[in-house]
């Protein structure tokens, strides 16, 4: 089963109808995530987990130019840290071990027609706990797997 989540990032309109800034779109489609290593327990826990990486992923979208468009088929996610019995609920544990987040999918950079770059890429982050940028993104959605991507974004697309 194909899970595909379009999704649009348009400029902000200023009071005067001036674009402020003009951004790319991207479009996102997670292939079998029904099969996925570790996205959560349940439909539900997979669910947000998707929409959360979906608005993740979107960020990205802001950053291209206006007319290009940025084709995901997510293959597979593999969250940071393993879920655990907890008092009554599953609790995300962090050893910082072999349970690095991972990410893998095919990407394709698109424009008037034309494909400016694709490719396969195995994202993952073997030190996700190392460094203060952990410690500054706790709190957010995925933050480990946003650092982890905004890094294999600017690596790929260094131009945006």
């Amino acid at each position: 089963m194909r899970k595909t989540l379009a999704l649009m990032s348009f400029g902000l309109l200023a009071a005067t109808a001036l674009p402020l800034h003009a951004a790319g779109t991207v479009e996102i489609t997670y292939v079998e995530p029904e099969k996925f290593s570790d996205i959560g327990f349940g439909s539900v826990d997979r669910d947000i987990t998707l929409r959360q990486m979906t608005a993740v992923l979107q960020e990205f979208a802001a950053k291209l130019p206006d007319g290009q468009t940025l084709k995901l088929e997510v293959t597979n996610i593999n969250l940071a840290g393993e879920m655990r019995p907890g008092h009554g609920r599953e609790v995300r544990v962090l050893r910082g071990m072999a349970d690095w987040p991972e990410v893998n999918l095919r990407y394709a950079l698109v424009a008037g027609g034309s494909t400016l770059k694709s490719g396969e890429a195995k994202i993952y982050d073997l030190a996700y706990q190392q460094g203060a940028s952990s410690i500054n993104s706790v709190g957010t959605n995925l933050p480990y797997e946003r650092r982890m991507l905004r890094e294999w974004f600017a690596k790929t697309f260094p131009d945006h």
